[in-house]
């Protein structure tokens, strides 16, 4: 049985049952994926595998979908490579053994990037939220991808408008691994607003699916991926969150598979926040305001420690945002350039943090350039 075999067999298993599937789960790992997928091809397996797999077991397209996804700079991940994430995958595998519903590893996974699944997820937080975020969540979202990227922690998401976005976005801004699930093939961009995103990230990271190349997105396969979210972080972040929110469900897998759950609290006026201060309320997520208190919570027992003096406020200009900040004048506006000079911020990435300042009413825009908002000058200066 050559690695080719095992590829094709793998590659026709992904697309022949809709996941997860636990009956084909559990055939494989007694059959071997090879001979499981030729009994699947035939018909002779038990009735629990048929029900899984009849309506698509002629579905044979191995050759032609590893063909698909190398043209665009993919590949198909399987069990028997190096770079498979066992240890986060394995812990679907004990999840799915206690019964619980967010169990079950994939068979194999599509991905597009040249990036290392198994080193990119040895250190990663999921980062996830409301698709119909605040100015207030976006700005948390992308100094959090940015701040986690630039300490060297991967940043997993799930490429949807909102949090997601803002979170890959601040990780691309750092120049750091950012990886993106998504609950159709890797050859789609969904949203199609975000196909300039999905474009980038696999320069920097990956974008990953269990769907095979031209599978198309439904609701139903956006619940099964948030395990995978959940799975490839060693905790997961909810910045936002409405009561009936997706980023729950995620937030919710995280908790059964035993990783760390975290919430950024948010106005108590703000429904966007209300999922996340129902979490934080019954006690199973623990309150994150800054990227340190993040690692802290992820990182490694006893050095990845928050300073105990820092000044975590959420919502207020940190570390880079708060150069530029003050740099804007009260009265006139200063240009990009300008504002580059006088914070030591490098220029692109003061046009990345005046629109986000704009956003939670920190900054406006005026005909001479930048300058600070109303709300941003009755502050003070810090």
């Amino acid at each position: 049985m050559s690695g080719g075999d095992v590829r094709l067999a793998r590659a026709y298993l992904s697309r022949v049952a809709e996941p997860p599937a636990p009956a084909l789960s559990e055939f494989v790992a007694e059959c071997g994926p090879v001979e499981a997928a030729r009994r699947v091809r035939s018909g002779d397996v038990p009735g629990s595998v048929a029900n899984q797999t009849s309506a698509r077991r002629g579905e044979y397209r191995a050759e032609e979908d590893l063909a698909a996804v190398e043209e665009i700079g993919g590949r198909l991940v399987v069990p028997e490579d190096d770079e498979w994430p066992e240890w986060p995958f394995n812990a679907l595998t004990i999840a799915a053994a206690h019964g619980l519903r967010c169990g079950l590893a994939p068979l194999a996974v599509w991905v597009r990037g040249s990036g290392d699944l198994a080193a990119l997820t040895e250190r990663s937080v999921a980062v996830v939220g409301s698709r119909s975020a605040t100015g207030y969540g976006q700005h948390v979202a992308a100094e959090f991808g940015f701040g986690l990227a630039e300490a060297g922690v991967t940043v997993v998401s799930g490429a949807a408008y909102g949090i997601d976005g803002a979170a890959h976005r601040g990780a691309l801004a750092a120049g750091g691994p950012t990886i993106a699930v998504l609950a159709c093939g890797v050859d789609i961009a969904y949203p199609a607003g975000h196909q300039g995103l999905l474009e980038r990230i696999p320069r920097h990271g990956l974008v990953v699916s269990e769907y095979p190349p031209g599978c198309r997105p439904a609701r139903y396969r956006f619940i099964t991926r948030n395990r995978l979210i959940a799975a490839l972080g060693e905790g997961t972040v909810v910045v936002e969150a409405g009561r009936r929110s997706g980023a729950k469900n995620t937030a919710a897998s995280t908790s059964a598979l035993g990783r760390v759950l975290m919430a950024v609290p948010g106005p108590v006026t703000s429904s966007t926040s209300s999922g996340c201060h129902e979490l934080l309320r019954s006690g199973e997520a623990q309150p994150v305001t800054s990227v340190a208190e993040i690692i802290e919570s992820t990182g490694r027992l006893g050095v990845d420690l928050v300073e105990a003096t820092r000044n975590t406020e959420v919502g207020l200009p940190q570390g880079e945002a708060l150069r530029v900040y003050e740099a804007l004048g009260l009265r006139s506006g200063t240009s990009a350039e300008a504002i580059s000079i006088e914070s030591g911020v490098e220029l692109s990435r003061v046009r990345a943090l005046l629109p986000e300042l704009e956003l939670i009413d920190l900054a406006e825009r005026v005909d001479a350039g930048w300058k600070r908002s109303h709300e941003g000058s009755s502050r003070g200066d810090t």
